[in-house]
């Protein structure tokens, strides 16, 4: 064959080729996304001595030499689960084992240590199909069956899907079999090799799970050996509530300035304690290696450092995406701060506002709030006055179309009288004195032709400010804004943070020599609950 005429069929295949449709993605597998790579433990976090990567599956063992006096966990570190449907193959080789979803950890108990709701499977295929509750009421639903677990933590059977020989005619004993979880608000389901196995209604206000860890588990007391493949996540949309996701940065500033990941935290949690409308859930340390993060998000929280480093510069496609499919996003504090052009711009678009370098101004002043727009934002929020790092004249939307101002107070002229700067701003700063300037604002995407809800502000240095009832509750009512679910009539209540609360997961130690007695005094010169300031 001629080189020109091998050129030309060469050519022609290709062309085949591109004309030829892709191979199509089964129905049952639309949206789901790999969690383990099938090669390596990468976002996975277990007993080295006990789990490693065989043949393309997470493997643990226990032997003789290696016994479990107790139960032991590997870890999916990469994210937590609310409303989902997982997928994962399974081989048991003795013993007994699960899947943890919705679940917790018990640190006081030891490391890798879990707790909620799991999938059960053994070796005997006595338990294979069950929902167990670990550490957690124990056993939720045999297999084989439908059950209701009413408010005395107890369940009832309320149906039989399949007796133990029609179970033991799915299973394949020995060899690969696939689990099918499905959680949806407080309905949990399991399925074995494609047949419902567990249906269970979990009508426990008091101890039912909304979300929480996955995990898989090496049972003590046994010589085996269980792995774990084809490891799949889809989230699923909450239609109980609205899904926040806080993205908090990586470790920033010294002790107490910047703590992102301790504030997203704690305003998590006085969502998650205190509103069934909206579920919280927070990643750590930057952008969340976790594939589904945003799959079923109502609203984006990020709270992190700007400048050149800010994740929304290289994540712009994503969150623009977002953004476009109405996604609400709220930004805090440093992450407003971005390049101007490009970058500016599109804050403009998704949130409103951003500060802007050479025109914004970044002080430490106190704030005094006395007056409040009508908006849901505001509601129940009374005046307040708060010392921090206020930015302010920030670049706005044209006219400020879309544009409220949330916090508005009047900056001492001193903060205004610096040179041209980087952070200084510049001479129209300067001719701004005695002039009020907007800290916090919401912004409504509908006002350039866009969808959802974006919001600002430019609080958040110092990590004590959010012992300030008021001050928080202006970023809860915005948060629970931008989500799109409804703000209540005296806005987002929650308990006043102690020194304890507001102490827990910073991320330095407190270094020595630290006046914690200066903290204190700031907590009680808000004349709030004597909580605030404990000895």
């Amino acid at each position: 064959m001629s080189r020109n005429v091998g050129l030309s069929v060469l050519l022609f295949a290709a062309a085949l080729i591109a004309l030829w449709p892709a191979p199509a993605v089964a129905e049952d597998d639309v949206g789901f996304k790999s969690i383990f790579d099938g090669k390596t433990l990468i976002g996975w976090d277990g007993d080295p001595q006990h789990w490693h990567v065989e043949d393309g599956a997470i493997t643990g063992e226990a032997t003789k030499a290696q016994a479990l006096k107790a139960n032991t966990f590997i870890i999916w570190r990469q994210g937590e689960v609310d409303d989902f449907e997982l997928k994962a193959e399974f081989k048991m080789a003795g013993g007994n084992s699960g899947i943890q979803y919705r679940s917790f950890e018990e640190p006081k108990a030891g490391r890798w240590v879990v707790g909620g709701y799991q999938a059960d499977m053994d070796a005997d295929d006595q338990w294979t199909g069950g929902l167990y509750g670990e550490r957690y009421r124990g056993v939720l639903a045999a297999p084989g069956q439908k059950t209701i677990i009413g408010e005395n933590h107890e369940p009832k059977v309320v149906g039989q899907l399949a007796d133990r020989a029609a179970l033991n005619s799915i299973i394949r004993k020995g060899d690969w079999n696939e689990y099918h979880i499905v959680a949806r608000g407080n309905h949990l389901l399991q399925e074995l090799n494609g047949r419902l196995v567990t249906d269970v209604t979990d009508e426990d206000t008091a101890m039912r799970r909304r979300g929480g860890i996955v995990a898989l588990q090496l049972h003590a007391g046994f010589d085996m050996k269980v792995q774990f493949r084809n490891i799949r996540l889809k989230r699923l949309p909450m239609q109980d509530c609205k899904k926040v996701v806080f993205i908090a940065g990586p470790p920033s500033h010294d002790y107490a300035a910047h703590e992102y990941y301790a504030g997203c935290t704690l305003l998590a949690k006085a969502l998650n304690n205190n509103l069934p409308s909206v579920y919280a859930t927070v990643y750590r340390n930057g952008w969340p290696a976790d594939p589904t993060a945003f799959d079923n998000a109502n609203a984006i929280v990020v709270y992190a450092d700007g400048d050149d480093g800010n994740l929304l510069l290289s994540h712009h496609d994503e969150l623009d995406a977002l953004a476009r499919k109405g996604v609400g996003l709220g930004c805090l504090h440093y992450s407003l701060k971005v390049p101007k052009g490009k970058a500016g711009d599109a804050m403009l678009a998704w949130i409103g506002g951003y500060f802007e370098t050479l025109w914004s101004v970044s002080p430490f002043w106190t704030a005094r709030f006395e007056r409040f727009p009508e908006h849901p934002i505001t509601r129940g929020v009374k005046p307040f006055a708060v010392e921090d790092e206020w930015y302010y004249h920030m670049r706005f939307a044209k006219d400020m179309a879309g544009v409220t101002p949330i916090l508005t107070a009047v900056p001492p002229d001193e903060t205004r009288r610096g040179p041209d700067g980087a952070r200084s701003g510049d001479a129209a700063v300067r001719e701004r004195l005695g002039s009020p300037e907007v800290v916090a604002w919401a912004y409504d995407r509908a006002a350039a032709g866009g969808a959802g809800r974006g919001f600002g502000f430019t609080g958040g240095h110092v990590h004590w400010n959010w012992a300030n009832d008021n001050y928080r509750k202006v970023v809860l009512n915005a948060v629970v804004w931008i989500a799109g679910a409804e703000v209540p009539r005296e806005g987002v209540s929650s308990k006043t943070p102690t020194l304890e609360d507001l102490q827990a997961n910073q991320d330095k130690p407190q270094p020595k020599g630290f006046d914690l007695d200066a903290v204190r005094k700031r907590l009680q010169s808000w004349g709030q609950t004597p909580a605030t300031a404990p000895r």
